[in-house]
């Protein structure tokens, strides 16, 4: 009879034991959400969210995140996985925007729901929930009604995501993991934004002054940094991701003075794919090696323009000095003034950088005479293609190049325009689509009446056609007062940086002017650059800067 008895206790135990694992088992919920813009619907752009005892995951395509929204704790969670680290950042619901209710109502899915609105970053949110069921979630991880489930989201009153199903599921799902770091909002999203791009580090705080005595490796190693025209130029050679489907190229460009007070030319250049003769030949092995051009005077200026053998860099940012920011800052404070750490300098050069190729030199110029000099850092950033956007073949042709990078080894500066245009012959061996002409055109020398400070007119001729007439002029020179510290003061009030110059300011880059050439076929053209430039100002002496690139699309 005991035994009876303590066999029924233990059935009634097993019984109730197994009950309650049941009981704690997941109610697991799959809720599919539809995408519309305006009217129509957008075909393969089903948010998926999955829900289980008060957690939902939402669905993205990034490999690197997860979402949460845990309704039991109030919170938000995202996780992140970059290069083997593991990072989640929390956000609690009262640090959201929070809603305006309305009385307005809708069904959807048979559920009767209520309408709440929300501002964010001055987007005007509405959204449509139920408290008709036990599940709570949102298809937005930064618009939460806590009590409901949000059906419908429309932003801005044109994009809409609405729910067409809600599913049960079988199997379990994946909860935030425990003990893994946590960090603040501004690090996560200073870590999302670099993870969906890539950084190519180029150069490091190298320095650019001038100096004698420079020896370099005979050999072209990957990654190592060259010295030449007595240190005022480097070159790296690196490694360019595979980029067959397109993308967006990027140059950032960090400066500081090392020593030299004053605004100094710049620029970021590198060497066309066309097995030619090119400007490292010369850095190489001297002067000799550039082909010369001559004015209508005989005077020489070696490498200006491109022959059949030989190709003038490809410049690729044009940027220019300020007067010793980093290096002077401390040497003159002036009260109200917060003088910059450094200058930064960040242009796209997409159009710039051919995708036959998986290698590429790049150099830095910058014209000093200084024995400190500068230092600089130069990144190179490759943000993959959007979808639907195919890849485009790229015609990429340097033209001429005025700018001295050389200076230092004794080449010439573009000063011909006084009694000449610069002219050239280039052949087309195809037609290429949309071409342009890329010009980028500074002026410099002189005195308070050197071309520096006289606004002067620049014209381009194709084959006798004017396709370009226009007085490169830049007025907003005081704007980079703050990066201009050794900047000179004068008895009017004035700053020496402040003053309006030919198409550039001190602490700036200048951006070329994109020329369309749409009459452009195949075959031999002639090339014109007139330039109104001034009368040399004593020992000083006027000059011009110009590089001239044709781009387009190949067939």
């Amino acid at each position: 009879m005991k035994i009876k008895a303590l066999l029924v206790t233990l059935c009634v135990c097993v019984t109730l034991f197994s009950s309650a694992k049941e009981n704690k088992k997941e109610k697991l919920v799959k809720i599919t959400y539809e995408e519309y813009r305006g009217e129509n619907l957008v075909p393969n752009k089903e948010i998926v969210l999955t829900c289980s005892n008060g957690i939902v995951k939402l669905s993205n395509r990034s490999k690197t995140k997860s979402l949460f929204i845990d309704y039991n704790s109030k919170t938000v969670i995202k996780e992140l996985n970059i290069s083997s680290e593991h990072f989640k950042q929390i956000t609690p619901f009262s640090e959201l925007s929070e809603p305006k209710l309305t009385d307005e109502k809708e069904t959807i899915l048979g559920y009767e729901c209520k309408k709440a609105s929300f501002i964010i970053f001055s987007n005007r949110i509405d959204v449509w929930y139920t408290t008709e069921t036990e599940y709570k979630a949102s298809p937005s991880s930064s618009v939460i009604i806590e009590n409901g489930l949000i059906l419908k989201y429309v932003s801005n009153g044109n994009h809409t995501i609405q729910a067409k199903s809600i599913d049960k599921e079988k199997g379990n799902m994946q909860y935030p993991q425990e003990g893994i770091q946590e960090i603040n909002q501004a690090r996560y999203r200073e870590l999302i934004i670099e993870s969906r791009y890539l950084t190519i580090p180029i150069f490091d705080k190298e320095q650019i002054n001038f100096q004698n005595g420079i020896t370099n490796p005979d050999d072209e190693i990957l990654d190592h940094t060259y010295r030449f025209s007595k240190g005022t130029v480097i070159m790296k050679k690196i490694k360019l991701p595979e980029t067959k489907n397109g993308g967006n190229f990027f140059l950032k460009l960090t400066n500081w003075s090392n020593g030299d007070a004053y605004d100094r030319t710049g620029c970021v250049f590198t060497i066309a794919d066309d097995n030619k003769k090119s400007i490292l030949t010369a850095l190489k092995n001297g002067l000799k090696e550039l082909p010369l051009y001559f004015d209508n005077k005989g005077t020489e200026y070696q490498g200006v323009v491109s022959t059949d053998n030989y190709t003038v860099p490809l410049e690729l940012m044009r940027f220019f000095t300020s007067f010793g920011v980093g290096h002077f800052n401390n040497k003159r404070p002036i009260n109200n003034y917060n003088w910059q750490d450094s200058v930064v300098y960040k242009q796209e050069v997409t159009e710039l950088i051919s995708t036959n190729r998986d290698e590429m030199w790049i150099g830095v110029f910058i014209g000093n005479y200084d024995n400190g000099g500068h230092k600089v850092s130069l990144e190179l950033n490759y943000y993959p293609p959007f979808r639907g956007y195919p890849a485009q073949k790229k015609v990429i042709k340097p033209l001429f190049y005025t700018l001295n990078v050389m200076e230092a080894s004794g080449q010439n500066y573009g000063s011909m325009f006084k009694n000449d245009t610069l002219t050239m012959e280039f052949k087309l061996d195809e037609e290429i689509k949309n071409p342009k002409l890329l010009f980028t055109t500074t002026g410099h020398g002189g005195w308070g009446n050197g071309d520096e400070f006289v606004p002067r007119l620049n014209q381009i001729f194709i084959d006798d056609k004017l396709v370009f007439k226009h007085v490169p002029w830049r007025s907003d020179c005081g704007t980079y007062r703050t990066s201009n510290p050794a900047s000179g003061n004068f008895s009017n009030g004035l700053s020496s940086s402040d003053l309006s110059r030919s198409n550039w300011c001190p602490a700036t880059l200048t951006n070329p002017y994109y020329i369309p050439l749409d009459d452009l076929k195949a075959g031999k053209h002639i090339i014109k650059v007139a330039i109104d430039q001034g009368d040399d100002e004593g020992s000083s002496f006027n000059h011009w800067s110009v590089s001239g690139i044709l781009i387009g699309n190949g067939n």
